[in-house]
């Protein structure tokens, strides 16, 4: 029960991880992706008022601003320049309108005053054009050689945190590169905290699964720790009028011989015997008090099978067995040999005509098989592993429904998986180690 509420933690708390991380993920993708689409905006913008969003004369004879067919107009070489910092009507269809987002969006009047950004622009014979340098975190040799290195792009994020966009015009090519610095600031900061604040949210949901768990698996330990106590009395009660029974019909036999009333008498005795130890299993097995050893599964296969040899030529059934040796577990070994003795004894039991084991080591993993055939029908039967279930090629034979379930709990104690299927008349049992 204790590995239980691990279990429930530990689900939990990855459902509560993969919730945070896709929510904020979200959050910050979309963040993001804002904060990009703004920058391309102006970068847009840019490109529309020919690289410069000055629309007056500097007195530059040096920095002309290009038209849309390459001739050149009256620009301001710093870009600040002219009759009014912010000529571009956009889509308003009006100089000065905030556009969308009003005064806090890339088409607010304000952002030609603002954004840090340069412009050169260069023609097909590597002549250099300055056309706006309204920047101070980069020296303009530094800006003509990086917006040369742009060239050949189109439109992206460069050294971080600066949008470039590069366009051309007549027979001249442009690259605008702006700082978002400042704009993503926001963006870094949301996802800072955002991070931060699933960590706090993880921890907080770890304490709280952990009390939880607590409360929520008690009343479960409790009926747990009770069904145990209830089998370990009716194990007792049982084994003593058995014991009795069995002592009672030795003596008759003394005293009077056998008789075809004590064979049946000993023969119920015998089933019943197996019965209350199968019962008796249940409470047995504690995978917290396991006593871990080096186990060799191969040899221990090999030695509860050639024990078992005389019994399947008994009821006349192929027995093959491909078994790789020394393979090596952790485990603990009466355990190991109460889940083969419980493999073969299914097996005996079902099988028609033959039956095989196979054990092998695949790319680090331990893999045990056992197939019989079978008149089941195809489909998985994962559920023969369920306490008291029984198949309908069982209800000749007198099996409980226990065997099967004291293997899967010996398999979970060790870290491994069994799964069993009907495949063409072929039962198989796959252990995963």
């Amino acid at each position: 029960m204790n590995k239980v509420r691990k279990k429930f933690v530990m689900y939990a708390m990855i459902s509560v991880f993969a919730l945070l991380t896709v929510m904020l993920s979200i959050i910050n993708g979309i963040n993001f992706t804002m904060a990009s689409n703004d920058a391309d905006m102006i970068t847009e913008i840019l490109s529309e008022q020919h690289g410069s969003f000055s629309t007056g004369n500097s007195g530059s004879s040096k920095s002309r601003k290009p038209s849309s067919t390459g001739s050149p107009d009256t620009p301001s070489s710093s870009g600040t320049s002219g009759s009014a910092p912010w000529g571009y009507s956009g889509s308003s269809g009006r100089s000065g309108d905030s556009g969308r987002m009003g005064p806090m969006g890339p088409n607010s009047p304000e952002v030609g005053s603002s954004v840090r950004y340069f412009t050169y622009a260069f023609d097909d014979k590597g002549r250099v054009e300055k056309i706006a340098f309204q920047i101070s975190a980069v020296e303009e040799d530094e800006a003509v050689n990086w917006a040369q290195s742009l060239i050949n792009e189109n439109i992206g994020w460069t050294r971080g945190t600066y949008r470039y966009r590069v366009y051309t015009e007549g027979d001249r090519t442009f690259v605008t590169v702006i700082d978002q610095g400042r704009e993503l600031l926001p963006s870094y900061r949301i996802l800072i905290i955002s991070v931060c604040g699933e960590i706090v949210g993880l921890v907080l949901s770890f304490i709280v699964l952990r009390l939880a768990g607590k409360r929520l698996f008690k009343p479960l330990e409790e009926a747990d720790r009770k069904q145990k106590k209830f089998i370990s009395n009716i194990e007792n009660e049982f084994k003593i009028p058995l014991t009795i029974i069995n002592a009672n019909t030795e003596i008759i036999e003394k005293e009077n011989g056998s008789s075809d009333y004590t064979k049946s008498i000993n023969r119920q005795v015998k089933k019943m015997t197996g019965l209350v130890k199968e019962i008796g299993s249940l409470t047995i097995f504690d995978e917290s008090n396991m006593n871990v050893t080096k186990v060799n599964l191969s040899n221990t296969l090999n030695a509860v099978l050639d024990y078992n040899k005389p019994k399947f030529a008994e009821k006349d059934i192929k027995l093959d067995f491909d078994v790789e040796s020394d393979i090596i577990i952790d485990g603990e070994e009466e355990s190991v040999k109460k889940m083969f003795s419980e493999l073969v004894d299914n097996s005996l039991r079902y099988s028609l005509t033959k039956s095989s084991f196979t054990m092998k080591k695949e790319e680090g993993r331990i893999f045990i098989y056992q197939k019989n055939d079978t008149n089941l029908p195809n489909g998985s039967i994962d559920q023969i592993f369920d306490r008291f279930t029984i198949l309908s090629n069982a209800e000749k034979t007198d099996a409980i429904g226990l065997g099967l379930s004291y293997v899967k709990d010996i398999v979970k104690a060790h870290n491994g998986r069994i799964s069993a299927k009907v495949n063409d008349n072929t039962f198989v049992l796959q252990i995963a180690l």
